[in-house]
């Protein structure tokens, strides 16, 4: 059995997609139109340092992801019998089990990453060390009740969303601690929580002009680590935007199968990585 799965931000790098824009002009062209600028100047370039903001990040992994994984199924003409991706991946995920098509995924991620980057004064940081349950355990007696976990992302590796002020705070509690890494984000916005609340709302509102195909593969949610139900499609896509991404759960979903093969599908490697940490129960 085969999963692809996409990533999302973090993965961005200047370069990603070279020769990918010239294989699949079309579908470039239809980008720079719905977007306002060159995507392959952005990516491969990133003259006006760009690439690292929110608004564009997301719309660049996006296409970068989306062209990938073109590439792969007409290479290798093998379609997967799951996909899944981190946060924005979960678009790509949808694009590749045909719920929508690529300009429409691209007009979707384009807001989204609008909205989240007007979300200012937030702040994110991975844990790297620690499990779960003793993070909220001490973030709870600091009383830094306003941080939520954001992404599970393998067993000691986790990334917290609050307030820029206690994320500064939490910063000083867990570098105190021995064989703890703490490394800020950088981030503007508090990704993946309730302080993304109003960027959920308008997000609501824009996602209810769109009418939805069922998948044609499995996808499995950030949400709750299931497979999509086409009525679950609007719920999940808003959602996703103020919950916990639940990386670990949707691993250890795909690893049930002993013969699953899971490949990452986009720029680096940053999903492999936590695929094996999980497995290594890291």
């Amino acid at each position: 059995m085969l999963t692809y799965i996409f990533p999302g931000q973090g993965s961005q790098a200047k370069g990603m997609g070279a020769n990918l824009f010239d294989e699949f002009p079309l579908l470039t062209q239809q980008a720079d139109k719905i977007l306002g600028y060159s995507i392959k100047t952005l990516c491969l370039e990133d003259p006006d340092q760009h690439l690292n903001h929110t608004q564009y990040t997301q719309p660049a992994l996006y296409c970068v992801n989306a062209f990938s994984y073109l590439k792969k199924i007409q290479s290798e003409a093998v379609r997967p019998d799951y996909v899944s991706g981190h946060s924005l991946g979960e678009y790509n995920a949808l694009f590749a089990a045909e719920v929508f098509d690529f300009t429409t995924g691209l007009t979707l991620v384009k807001k989204r990453g609008e909205l989240m980057s007007e979300a200012i004064g937030g702040g994110m940081a991975a844990i790297i060390g620690l499990k779960v349950d003793l993070i909220k355990q001490i973030l709870t007696e600091h009383q830094l009740f306003n941080i939520n976990v954001a992404n599970h992302n393998s067993h000691l590796q986790n990334v917290i969303s609050g307030p820029k002020k206690d994320i500064d705070t939490a910063q000083r509690l867990f570098e105190k601690m021995e064989s703890v890494m703490y490394i800020p984000l950088k981030v503007s916005g508090a990704f993946h929580s309730l302080f993304m609340l109003s960027a959920q709302h308008q997000f609501t509102q824009f996602l209810n002009q769109f009418r939805f195909a069922i998948p044609t593969i499995p996808v499995l949610s950030n949400l709750n680590a299931k497979p999509y139900h086409p009525a679950t499609l609007h719920h999940n896509l808003s959602n996703q935007i103020t919950h916990s991404v639940q990386w670990i759960s949707i691993m250890e979903y795909l690893l049930q199968h002993d013969d699953m093969n899971i490949e990452e599908v986009g720029p680096g490697s940053v999903l492999t990585g936590l695929l094996r940490r999980i497995k290594n129960g890291q």
